[in-house]
């Protein structure tokens, strides 16, 4: 998500610096970007000049160093405590000491990263919904340390962003994943015990709940090791065997099926 998150930054005029691991991911995200903008400007959205200006004002780079004089980072690596507790160690070191660290975290604890830094008060949750230039709301979380100022500059940069911030206090999945979890999950299992077809079970859900997508193509979307990994830290926090995930969805990760990204999850993607 971090290319849709660098897209609507620089189209609100701000420098974007977009930071990965390797030099092709990050032409991968570039060409995502570029391929969002020209849809504006085929649609006459957004002029081409309008869109080498957006273009120009997003560097990208492997080095962490690059974030020395940033006002403002949102971290946006995959979906594990671990992994994401090392990257707010290594930006708490190189990034000013007023800078605001988020993460684009959709379940894990915003309180336990804030506290591998020097700045608690300064970590919050910004969670934007997929895909980023289109959905408008953006998950704003509060660690037990997050200031008030804090969560007032976030308020501001997300509706400069274009998006509407609504908040919430620090607790397993938030609000948007601790409601739309056990809805996917429960559909896996329907789907594990022969109570329906792909088909059925998405079609019953988007015509008779009015949902534009059913649950098992947006967990296709998401990512189901996303959706795994988001029904682990619930299942983790609060102990309770409701969120326990579907044997199904734990076999489809193993095999590598991991959605729309892999080609395969409970559909085919060509």
């Amino acid at each position: 998500m971090g290319n849709g998150i660098a897209q609507v930054a620089a189209r609100a005029g701000y420098d974007v610096v977009m930071r990965d691991v390797s030099v092709e991911f990050l032409e991968r995200g570039m060409k995502a970007i570029d391929r969002n903008l020209q849809r504006d400007v085929d649609k006459e959205r957004l002029s081409s000049d309008e869109k080498q200006v957006v273009m120009g004002r997003i560097k990208i780079t492997t080095e962490l160093a690059a974030f020395s004089d940033a006002a403002f980072v949102i971290e946006a690596v995959t979906e594990n405590l671990e992994v994401k507790t090392e990257v707010f160690k290594a930006l708490d070191r190189v990034t000013p000491a007023n800078a605001i660290l988020a993460s684009n975290t959709s379940s894990i604890s915003i309180t336990k990263l804030g506290a591998v830094t020097k700045r608690p008060d300064k970590v919050i949750g910004m969670h934007f919904m997929n895909p980023v230039p289109v959905m408008k709301l953006v998950e704003v979380i509060r660690g037990l340390a997050t200031s008030d100022e804090t969560y007032e500059r976030v308020r501001e940069l997300s509706e400069k962003l274009g998006k509407t911030a609504l908040d919430c206090h620090d607790s397993p999945g938030f609000v948007s994943n601790r409601v739309l979890m056990p809805m996917i999950n429960e559909a896996i299992f329907t789907l594990h015990e022969g109570v329906a077809t792909r088909e059925s079970i998405d079609g019953i859900m988007k015509l008779g709940m009015n949902h534009p997508m059913g649950p098992l193509t947006l967990a296709d979307f998401i990512g189901l090791d996303v959706c795994l990994a988001i029904l682990n830290v619930l299942y983790e926090g609060f102990g309770d065997p409701k969120y326990r995930a579907c044997p199904l969805l734990r076999q489809y990760v193993d095999a590598g099926w991991l959605g729309k990204k892999t080609g395969r999850g409970f559909y085919e993607y060509s």
